[in-house]
């Protein structure tokens, strides 16, 4: 397995945090947990399923992690059991990282009015946005002297992306309850926010249509014209969870080469995005 190379440092020495939503080496929430053990923290992982744990288990084992647990976040049951297994071997922890997100394929194609179903839209906040909730409520109870929480989200919970459908609204509710996590949480010294990282090609990326549109459009119309990386999203969550992001919290930091940004591309990187000469 190749390793992407991170400044090491002690940013994390003495710190421990959990790691929610790791799916394979390549997803967004594995870059981080590098980044972190690289600057001394130790990690706790969960995973849903046999299937994940063949993915997760091996990747949280080649950095000598003491707790990998199963965890389903629509079941409290699941939910307890995880983080009684945090709390019997930790005590407490610093730091929480959520990265769960999940919406039914065929939720994310076509219209959204027409192919967005009640139970999937139920589904889609409870999974994406409300476990946030639950996870940081549950944390909270084991950060006696402070500690730092990040979600993940996109740039479809503010504007219209194509096929992103049901996943916007969830990312949406998920940017709010960061702000009232933040507002809750902040006057025991913990804080509270959300990274928006561009397209990045992980398992999650490959369940929404027109994907590979989304990627050239991104890269040929961001400020920086490049696509997102994962060191970049990685180093922004050191950032958030470390000493560096005192006073920073109830944020939605973007990290997508400045596309956000842009209202109207140069009409040569659209042309390019397009494929137009």
């Amino acid at each position: 397995m190749a390793k992407r190379e991170f400044p090491t440092g002690t940013l994390m020495q003495g710190k421990r945090g959990l790691i929610m939503g790791v799916a394979n080496k390549n997803s967004i929430a594995w870059a981080i947990a590098e980044q972190l053990h690289a600057q001394g923290a130790e990690l706790a992982f969960t995973y849903q399923g046999e299937a994940l744990e063949r993915r997760v288990r091996p990747l949280a084992e080649s950095i000598n992690s003491p707790i990998i647990v199963p965890c389903d976040v629509t079941d409290d049951a699941s939910m307890d059991a995880c983080f009684a297994a945090l709390k019997d071997t930790w005590g407490e922890i610093d730091f929480l990282v959520h990265s769960v997100a999940f919406a039914g394929k065929e939720q994310l194609a076509g219209s959204f009015i027409d192919n967005t179903t009640r139970e999937g839209f139920a589904s889609a906040l409870n999974i994406s946005a409300y476990s946030f909730v639950d996870a940081a409520r549950r944390a909270s109870h084991m950060m006696s002297e402070g500690g730092s929480m990040i979600t993940m989200t996109y740039l479809g919970s503010e504007r219209v992306v194509p096929n992103y459908n049901v996943m916007g609204v969830a990312k949406a509710a998920l940017e709010a309850c960061t702000r009232y996590l933040a507002a809750d949480l902040g006057p025991r010294g913990i804080r509270v926010n959300a990274i928006s990282a561009g397209p990045i090609k992980t398992l999650a990326a490959a369940g929404i249509g027109s994907g590979r549109h989304m990627f050239r459009f991104n890269k040929a119309t961001a400020a920086m014209q490049e696509n997102t990386e994962l060191e970049g999203v990685a180093g922004a969550a050191l950032y958030l969870l470390s000493s560096l992001g005192t006073s920073c919290t109830g944020e939605t930091h973007h990290v997508d080469g400045g596309f956000h940004a842009i209202a109207m591309p140069q009409e040569a990187a659209l042309k390019a995005s397009l494929g137009i000469d």
